[in-house]
């Protein structure tokens, strides 16, 4: 059976690791990492791992942690109040909260703890969407989908850790997470601006701020 990249649908994919949980692959074209979808957790487990997390708004380390988007983020918004999307919000919507007390008004939108599917029918100034794009099964679609929340000069924010090199890989404990199926690097993010119009910002280690150009 052809194996497809499911970010950019390529078929040109090479063995890249594998442990003692899940085989992984890796897209030549857009340099994806992604775990064997044979090896994917039903909605049910994946929803009951998610249930675990517990991330709340009185947790200072938490919102210290969201910061790191948050800052960076609000310094390319400006002082105006804008529109915006937690995209993937999970169970505790902090970082909603957060950019809301910055005076921008915040929609919030998971497909298992807000699943308001209206919110996705609208553009944002910016959408958010932090820890959440490494559990992406059909990252190609999604992708799409974020795109399409953001208005032309609008910005996506997008925190996850990313991929160094095969030998970090290996060590990587961001992997072990059974619900972590789709893991990034500064290629591929360079790969999507280059292909769809974006300019490109890495921040730290883990943030990726995009700006869709305008049209």
């Amino acid at each position: 059976m052809t194996l497809y990249c499911p970010l950019c649908q390529s078929t040109h994919v090479v063995d890249f690791e594998q442990d003692k949980r899940r085989r992984y692959f890796r897209c030549e074209p857009c340099s994806l990492v992604f775990a064997d979808p044979a090896s994917r957790l039903s909605p049910e487990e994946e929803k009951a791992h998610y249930d675990l997390h517990e991330n709340s708004a009185e947790d200072e380390g938490y919102r210290q942690f969201l910061s790191r988007v948050a800052t960076p983020l609000s310094e390319k918004l400006g002082i105006a109040s804008k529109q915006g999307l937690d995209f993937g919000c999970g169970p505790g919507p902090v970082l909603a909260s957060m950019l809301a007390d910055k005076g921008h008004t915040m929609s919030i939108y998971d497909p298992y703890f807000s699943p308001d599917t209206t919110v996705l029918e609208a553009q944002y100034d910016f959408v958010t969407c932090t820890e959440a794009i490494e559990h992406f099964y059909l990252p190609h679609k999604e992708w799409r989908q974020l795109l399409s929340l953001v208005k032309p000069g609008g910005w996506l924010a997008i925190m996850t850790k990313l991929v160094i090199d095969a030998d970090a890989f290996k060590r990587w404990h961001y992997k072990n997470d059974p619900t972590h199926v789709s893991f990034f690097s500064r290629e591929t993010f360079c790969f999507l601006a280059d292909r769809d119009g974006l300019d490109v910002d890495f921040v730290g280690n883990d943030v990726i701020l995009l700006r869709k150009r305008n049209e």
